[in-house]
C-alpha cells in the first residue's frame, strides 16, 4: 500500500522577518512537518541558522521539526538541537567521522534519526545503517543554497532506495527528497518513491504560499 506523501515546507526560503507567520500559513494549509536547513559555511558554502532559531520556531508551532544538519562534526551538535526542539535530526554521511555514533547519539535522545547523501554519493553507502534510521534523505541538488534546479538522476536514486527499503522490509522508514521541487515535477518525484518531499522556494516565493502548499499536496496524493 502506497504511503501518504507529505510535503515538508523548508523555512530556508521563508521571510525570516515573518517566520512565525509564514509557518502558521502552511500549518493552517495542512502541513504536518517543517523542514529546517542548518548550514555552517564549512560543509556547505553558506550559513543559515542554529539552535536559537530552532528554539524560537518550537515556541511558534507544535508541528514536527525535521532538522537537516548540513554541517561538519554533527555529533557535537546533537544535544543542542534536541534541546532546542528538533523531532528528527538528519545528518550527512559525508560529514560524520563515525556514522553509527551519530545515529546512536540521536536515538539516545528519543527522537528520530536520518541520514542524507549528496547527489554524487551512492545509495549503497547507507545500506549498512539503514536498519537503524528512520529517514533517508536524498539531495536532488548540491546542498548549500535554495532555488537550484532538480537533478534528474535523483529519480533513479529514489527508485533504488525504494528497492532497498522493500528488500529490508522497512515500511517504517521514510524516503525524503530535497532540492528543486516544483509543481511541474513533484508528481514524477513522488512516483519515483519520495514519501517526504521538501519544498522551499516553490511554496514561500509563491503569491499565496498556503494555496501552493495545497496544490503540491493534491498533486502527490491524487
Amino acid at each position: 500500500m502506497k504511503k501518504k506523501r507529505k510535503i515538508a515546507p523548508s523555512i530556508l526560503a521563508a521571510d525570516f522577518a515573518r517566520l512565525c507567520e509564514e509557518i502558521k500559513l502552511v500549518e493552517k494549509a495542512g502541513a504536518e512537518l517543517i523542514h529546517v536547513d542548518v548550514m555552517d559555511g564549512h560543509f556547505v558554502p553558506n550559513i543559515s541558522i542554529g539552535p536559537p532559531v530552532v528554539k524560537s520556531i518550537r515556541k511558534c508551532t507544535d508541528l514536527f521539526l525535521d532538522v537537516h544538519l548540513m554541517i561538519e562534526h554533527p555529533l557535537q551538535y546533537v544535544d543542542a538541537f534536541v534541546d532546542a526542539g528538533a523531532d528528527n535530526i538528519t545528518f550527512h554521511i559525508e560529514a560524520a567521522d563515525d556514522v553509527q555514533s551519530v545515529i546512536d547519539k540521536i536515538k539516545s535522545r528519543n527522537i528520530k534519526a536520518g541520514i542524507s547523501v549528496k547527489p554524487d554519493t551512492p545509495v549503497s553507502s547507507v545500506e549498512r545503517y539503514i536498519m537503524d534510521i528512520d529517514l533517508f534523505l536524498i539531495m536532488s541538488v548540491e546542498p548549500g543554497f535554495g532555488g537550484q534546479s532538480f537533478m534528474e538522476k535523483s529519480l533513479n536514486k529514489l527508485k533504488e532506495s525504494q528497492v532497498l527499503v522493500q528488500k529490508k522490509n522497512l515500511s517504517r522508514l521514510d524516503i525524503e527528497v530535497d532540492g528543486g521541487v516544483h509543481l511541474g515535477n513533484i508528481k514524477s518525484i513522488s512516483d519515483a518513491g519520495a514519501e517526504v518531499i521538501v519544498a522551499g522556494s516553490e511554496i514561500f516565493s509563491a503569491d499565496d504560499p498556503a494555496q501552493r502548499f495545497k496544490e503540491l499536496q493534491i498533486a502527490v496524493n491524487s
